[in-house]
């Protein structure tokens, strides 16, 4: 079991990973952060819309599914939220260098932190 720290650090040790984050998405607010480059609370406080959008359109279509992540692609950078299935309302929120991130390996990295988050 590791706890929020331990996990953004493992989080951060991937190639490419700039900022890492732990989001409460019911409030928007960051629980834990590493890394630089971004405004980890602004970027908290909108995935959170992000991540709620998502649940209500999944909802309100009737589909019998759990949100297992969000990418979002920009030019230079991937953007990976992943709720926590274990901590209902939490998400990971990983920022890569695309130049420089392998993000099926990024993916596979942030579901087994997220099973050994001890909140």
């Amino acid at each position: 079991m590791s706890n929020i720290n331990e996990s953004l650090q493992q989080l951060l040790e991937l190639d490419g990973a700039k900022a890492a984050s732990l989001v409460d998405s019911e409030s928007g607010m960051v629980l834990g952060e590493a890394g630089s480059g971004l405004d980890m609370e602004l970027a908290a406080a909108g995935n959170s819309q992000v991540v709620k959008a998502k649940l209500d359109t999944i909802k309100n279509l009737e589909l019998n599914e759990e949100l297992v992540d969000i990418m979002i692609t920009l030019d230079s950078q991937y953007h990976l939220i992943r709720p926590i299935k274990s901590q209902k309302g939490l998400f990971f929120y990983l920022v890569l260098d695309i130049s420089k991130s392998n993000l099926a390996l990024a993916r596979r990295k942030v579901q087994n932190v997220e099973t050994a988050l001890e909140v």
